[in-house]
Order: structure tokens, then C-alpha cells, then sequence
């Protein structure tokens, strides 16, 4: 798959369409069809007992896949998520949680990633999985 958007150009669109979220992001590494992004985990992020909750998990995947499909197919505004099943398998702490997603499909009108968050440096135990659907607009309402 060919990169459409790099770091750069993917940041200055969260930046432009997203701002109320926009700083809580970062991308880590965007190689097509991967693209990995982070969260840090504050104090807003938590539920009680301390650990990051479902709907900043929730974010983080949506958020990530969003922008791996946008990677390979240039500033869709108008892609939208259509389905999301998430499984969550150990609690995570807060700081930097990561969500490394890829990109396995992207047809004319659906993409289909799966993704895996995890703890930064605990790799190897996921703390969430996530498949996520997207409906691409057709041609002439992808503009920003």
C-alpha cells in the first residue's frame, strides 16, 4: 500500500479538523498498512480504581484506524466508522498506552483494520484487540 500522507501532513489534519482532541495524540509510526499511535493516559482517562478506561481505549483504536486508512487513501473528511468489536483483556495503567493498527483491507467503499493496544514497553501483553470497519464516501465527497 502507498503512503499518501506521512507524519507531517497526518498530525496537520488532526490539527485542523480535530482540535478538541488533537493534543491528546501522537503518532508514533505510520508505515502503510501500520500505523501506530499514542495516548497518554491522565487523570481524565481514568475510572476508578486507577486504570485507563473502555471509552479512552475506544478512542484511542477508532482514532488510530481513522488515520491508517487515511494513510493510504489521502484527507477523507467524510470516512466513518461503521463497526467496532473490541475485546478488553488486562487493565491498563494510566501513562502511554499505544495502539498499533493495520490496515487489512481497503475496497471501494469499506476498509477494515484490526488493531492492538498495549502499555508502552509491554508490548507483548496486549491490554485491548480491536476490528474496526470504515464506509469511504464515494468519489467527490472525499474532500476536506
Amino acid at each position: 500500500m502507498d503512503l499518501k500522507m506521512d507524519k507531517a501532513a497526518l498530525q496537520a489534519f488532526l490539527e485542523r479538523d480535530f482540535p478538541q482532541v488533537a493534543n491528546q495524540f501522537t503518532f508514533v509510526a505510520v508505515a502503510p498498512p501500520l500505523l501506530t499511535m499514542a495516548l497518554s493516559a491522565s487523570e481524565q482517562h481514568l475510572r476508578p480504581g486507577g486504570t485507563v478506561s473502555g471509552p479512552a481505549m475506544f478512542a484511542l483504536a477508532d482514532v488510530c484506524a481513522y488515520f491508517c486508512i487515511l494513510s493510504v487513501l489521502g484527507p477523507v473528511g467524510l470516512a466513518v466508522t461503521t463497526n467496532c468489536a473490541m475485546d478488553f483483556m488486562r487493565k491498563p495503567q494510566p501513562g502511554r498506552l499505544l495502539c498499533r493498527m493495520e490496515l487489512l483491507k481497503l475496497g471501494r467503499a469499506l476498509a477494515v483494520c484490526e488493531g492492538r493496544l498495549f502499555t508502552e514497553g509491554a508490548e507483548d501483553k496486549p491490554v485491548a484487540r480491536a476490528s474496526l470497519t470504515y464506509s469511504i464516501p464515494p468519489k467527490g465527497m472525499s474532500a476536506t
